[in-house]
């Protein structure tokens, strides 16, 4: 299924949640009101949340809703939106468990000032894949609107291991310890090597001459993160590497 279809999908079964309604009047407010018999949505939760006319709801509010579930501010946004950012829509959605809309527009506002650019949709791509999409153990302090969760990968389409295989340890002092810091220069020149060859410079030999991994940790692991989980260090690490490998790729085309 493409991706605009599955939002779409998405949207029929909000309006579908919201065709369940029945009115009745409630006593203690002195006041008529709607119930739902949801299938797909909490229904209540979303007219409190986002305000929504009860009395007046279309599909085209439903697919309103949904884009909004997905990051966009309108549904043809959502339409017109490239392919990275319809995919980093898609991710946003279904892992609205780990991440809230809201939570995640505050982490790569505070990721873009720190870095001093702004991310692309390819990037921020990226970034979510390394971060949340492919790490578990993330719990939003938002909401999941959700009655019914995606389907589980199956085991051969995991990408991670299950949380209580993964590491709990913290980083807590700067510089890394002898171990840390050799598992992050080992991770970083891999994924440095792997980034190289998919963007196929062409002249990989003189981007590999300016690569110093120490420096490019200590640039993505700053003092002011601590204490930050190895774990979610070691895929910032990886995730702002792209950008590096451009970044001294443009300084090796301006030199050639």
């Amino acid at each position: 299924m493409k991706t605009i279809e599955y939002f779409k999908l998405q949207a029929k079964n909000l309006h579908k949640d919201f065709k369940t309604q029945k009115p009745y009047f409630d006593s203690s407010l002195g006041d008529n009101l709607f119930e739902y018999s949801p299938k797909f949505f909490d229904v209540d939760a979303l007219v409190t949340d986002f305000e929504i006319d009860e009395n007046h709801f279309t599909l085209m509010n439903a697919q309103h809703i949904i884009a909004k579930l997905g990051g966009c501010e309108k549904w043809t946004m959502l339409l017109k939106a490239n392919p990275e950012g319809l995919e980093l829509s898609k991710l946003l959605f279904d892992n609205m468990h780990k991440i809230s809309i809201e939570e995640w527009d505050m982490y790569i506002s505070g990721e873009e000032n720190e870095k001093g650019f702004l991310f692309d949709d390819e990037f921020k791509l990226d970034i979510f894949k390394a971060v949340f999409a492919d790490v578990d153990g993330h719990q939003s302090g938002g909401y999941d609107y959700r009655l019914t969760k995606r389907e589980k990968p199956s085991i051969e389409k995991q990408k991670i291991n299950p949380m209580e295989n993964k590491s709990t340890i913290k980083i807590t002092t700067l510089p890394l310890a002898e171990k840390d810091h050799n598992e992050f220069i080992k991770v970083a020149n891999w994924k440095f090597e792997d980034t190289l060859q998919s963007i196929e410079h062409t002249h990989p030999e003189l981007v590999r001459k300016l690569w110093n991994p120490e420096q490019y940790i200590e640039e993505v692991i700053k003092p002011d993160m601590l204490p930050i989980d190895r774990d979610y260090a070691l895929s910032l690490v990886e995730a702002f590497l792209i950008h590096k490998i451009i970044e001294l790729a443009t300084e090796v085309d301006n030199q050639v």
